[in-house]
């Protein structure tokens, strides 16, 4: 072998051009979101609604379109935050193509989510709730006859460690501190101060504490028993599809029966909006929002008063208070006696039924699995504006359901991957079935072979099973 250098072995390109990349098929999901939005003409709506927003000088700025569909994703994706929407959207081809987004171009970022947010007033998010409100309708989801109505919880943003007193701005920790050295602890340990906290017989007071940062939240106690700072969310939804036809964000202290007006006003803005759209004529009931059912934390007094005086049944369940006084309230009387004959029907009882499984329903899947149990936003306003689209969001998850069978991408993938493994099952079936047939048949014609000695003639075919 003759002795020569070896030539210089040549680097292969890091680099590759983003036309020359493999294209993947889109998320069929999304794919079927994006036609349902497009034919609604979705996009050219939130423009015009967002236009006044917006200069028509300067560079170009991300479309209201775009993060109006970042919101969405963050529903169907499960995100609550806006970095992971973010990031979602960027590593994502099919949600790339669904923003409308190559691959050379970049997504917008978290902090333009944040900007664009506090540039458009809540209106805007509200109208985006009102047309996919009448997305629902075009498609027969929605009757606005009977509502149901109930509350949550989300859980604030907000440490309840980090609140500090009104009067004078004292942090908690300087608080429990001063009560220990004027107990005659000098250098208090966190030992002492968690056994001053404990005794305590009433640690936080919303009349007295506040978080600096927002104020909007207090201090409530959960479902679960823990004490955390929260808002209050109330939906109203329609017993017959299932859609949240109106959401509000509210104070976390204030009753059911306090908060409950706001969210019926709300919902009455909505259903009369789509009722005004000459396209949609004919696709409500025509005896819209005339029963709304609730639990007995909306039954008092003023609830009653408020049903006697206009012409919605009510079906709410009534706590258990002994034996009452009526002077000076035959008002709320007659409207209490009327709602416990309702109460008593069949349909009463199918209704109460009905808005336990819906409403807890809508919780689920916009606090769950849409991960807004607990908000990185802060003020209550900023909220509402995410949670607005978020339950648009679960509103177009019924439309992908009539569509898809499925309202998310995962439950899309979960019910191929059911109809892969029923497949798989019936060949399996099938299989077993053929090699029982197989020996049958094997057996039988061994008996014919076991007839020769009689004086038959032999069979000519001999089967071999294998099975």
């Amino acid at each position: 072998m003759a002795m020569r250098r070896r030539p210089k072995s040549k680097q292969a390109d890091l680099w590759i051009p983003t036309s020359e990349l493999a294209q993947t098929p889109g998320h069929p999901f999304y794919e079927r979101l994006n036609k349902v939005l497009a034919d609604a003409r979705f996009d050219d709506f939130v423009e015009g609604r967002c236009a006044r927003f917006y200069s028509e000088k300067g560079r170009p700025s991300i479309a209201p379109g775009v993060y109006m569909r970042m919101l969405l994703v963050g529903f169907f994706e499960g995100i609550d935050s806006e970095r992971g929407i973010a990031w979602r959207c960027a590593d994502s081809l099919s949600l790339r193509t669904f923003l409308g987004y190559s691959m050379s171009e970049s997504t917008p970022e978290h902090s333009s989510l944040s900007r664009i947010r506090t540039r458009l007033d809540l209106e805007v998010h509200q109208e985006v709730f009102t047309f996919v409100l009448k997305v629902l309708a075009e498609k027969g989801l929605l009757k606005g006859r009977t509502i149901g109505v109930d509350a949550t919880t989300l859980e604030a943003n907000a440490a309840l460690r980090s609140i500090v007193r009104r009067d004078d701005g004292t942090s908690y920790q300087e608080y429990l501190v001063a009560l220990a050295k004027a107990s005659g602890i000098e250098t208090p340990t966190r030992q002492d101060l968690a056994r001053i906290d404990k005794k305590r017989a009433k640690k936080g007071s919303n009349d007295d504490w506040k978080h600096p940062h927002d104020p909007d939240a207090k201090i409530t106690k959960m479902k679960d028993g823990r004490t955390h700072l929260a808002h209050k969310a109330e939906h109203a939804v329609d017993l017959d599809s299932g859609a949240v036809l109106g959401v509000t964000v509210q104070d976390a202290t204030h009753g059911d029966p306090t908060t409950m007006k706001a969210t019926i006003e709300a919902t009455v803005n909505g259903v009369l909006a789509v009722r005004k759209d000459k396209r949609l004529q004919g696709k409500l009931h025509d005896r819209a929002l005339r029963e709304w059912v609730a639990d007995k934390g909306y039954h008092s007094n003023a609830t009653m008063e408020m049903v006697e005086a206009t012409d919605l049944r009510s079906y709410v369940s009534e706590p258990d208070r002994g034996r009452r006084r009526w002077e000076g309230r035959e008002s709320a009387r007659r409207g209490t006696y009327a709602n416990r004959r309702r109460l008593r029907t069949q349909r009463g009882r199918s209704l109460m039924k009905r808005r336990g499984e819906l409403l807890e329903r809508t919780f689920a899947h916009c606090l769950e699995t849409g991960a807004m149990r607990r908000t990185h936003l802060r003020g209550r306003e900023n909220i509402l504006k995410r949670y607005l689209v978020h339950v648009a969001a679960f509103n177009l998850s019924l439309v992908m359901r009539q569509m898809l069978g499925a309202g998310t991408p995962r439950g899309l993938a979960g019910r191929l991957a059911a109809l892969v493994r029923v497949w798989i099952e019936l060949l399996v079936l099938v299989a077993r079935e053929l090699c029982s047939i197989t020996q049958r048949l094997g057996r039988f014609l061994g008996g014919l072979a076991d007839l020769v000695p009689l004086g038959l003639p032999s069979p000519a075919i001999t089967s071999s099973t294998g099975c």
